[in-house]
């Protein structure tokens, strides 16, 4: 079985994601991992309620990715009722907030740190011959750093720009949170949280992933999908999630199970929510041509 771990997947396209895996490729085991040990045990449930066939090939584990005793106790879960080494096929970083009624502090600490918490503590379990590791980060992040100065561009496109870099930029950021023109003389684009969290997130995957090349680590976008992050768009537009272009979470899970099973060229690169390879500094509309640069 290729055991898989998806983070914030007791709805959404966490969710989602965790569906088509089961669907799609019949040697998974997937491990639903939710914050809150309830809703997760709800969610497998639910599955189980249309597929009970899966029930030998699913199980619920709780995970709060902004909490380093949360994500160590996960770790210490799954290794023992798998083993400590190899046990895994896959990680799935997909847990996530948006700005709405979140501080710059709150997003950074789950949209980045959650990230890093969860690929630091399940790294010794990955399958040192197959392991692969998928962040979902958003079109946010690209966008985010197409609008910063040169010298912040070539910080976030290098691969080595590790995370006590990172870490750095975002302590200083949280210390300006609020002041737009800080944010500029920093070259920063402004202080939208959530696009600074992802462009973080692409930087720091491509990073993890020069330091470990035998396995696959990359991200994607899953695309504008309708879920409780983006609804607050259509509530205050008055507009359906359709007609604002919303794709229901379904249609999420497309470029996070690429990147899990696909036929990969190379590592550390960001895709675009049609599963094509898009540039981490600027926003590659879906269907057009893949990127192909460095």
């Amino acid at each position: 079985m290729r055991r898989i771990l998806v983070t914030g997947a007791n709805k959404g396209i966490g969710l989602a994601i965790a569906k088509a895996i089961l669907a799609e490729e019949d040697d998974t085991f997937v491990l639903l991992g939710s914050r809150d040990r309830e809703r997760g045990d709800s969610a497998v449930n639910g599955i189980l309620a249309h597929r009970p066939e899966w029930s030998e090939r699913l199980m619920s584990i709780e995970l709060d990715v902004s909490r380093d005793g949360s994500v160590m106790r996960a770790a210490r879960t799954v290794a023992e009722s798998f083993g400590s080494s190899g046990c895994l096929y896959g990680v799935v970083n997909n847990a996530g907030v948006g700005n709405h009624a979140k501080t710059l502090e709150e997003v950074l600490e789950v949209n980045t740190a959650g990230v890093r918490r969860v690929c630091e503590a399940f790294l010794p379990q990955l399958d040192p011959a197959r392991g692969r590791i998928v962040v979902v980060t958003s079109a946010s992040g690209p966008s985010f750093v197409a609008q910063c100065s040169a010298n912040m561009q070539r910080f976030f496109l290098d691969p080595h720009t590790d995370w006590y870099a990172l870490t750095l930029l975002m302590q200083e950021c949280i210390a300006i949170d609020g002041d737009e023109r800080a944010f500029a003389e920093c070259g920063l684009a402004n202080g939208d949280a959530y696009g600074l969290s992802k462009a973080c997130a692409n930087t720091y995957m491509q990073h993890l992933a020069m330091q470990h090349p035998e396995l696959r680590i990359n991200a994607c976008t899953p695309g504008f999908i309708a879920t409780d992050l983006t609804r607050h768009y259509a509530a205050n537009s008055g507009k359906s999630a359709a007609e604002l272009g919303m794709k229901p979470p379904e249609e999420g899970a497309r470029a996070p199970l690429f990147l899990l099973f696909g036929e990969l060229e190379g590592n550390g690169r960001y895709y675009g929510s049609d599963a094509k390879r898009s540039p981490m500094d600027r926003y590659r509309s879906p269907g057009s041509p893949a990127y192909t640069g460095p």
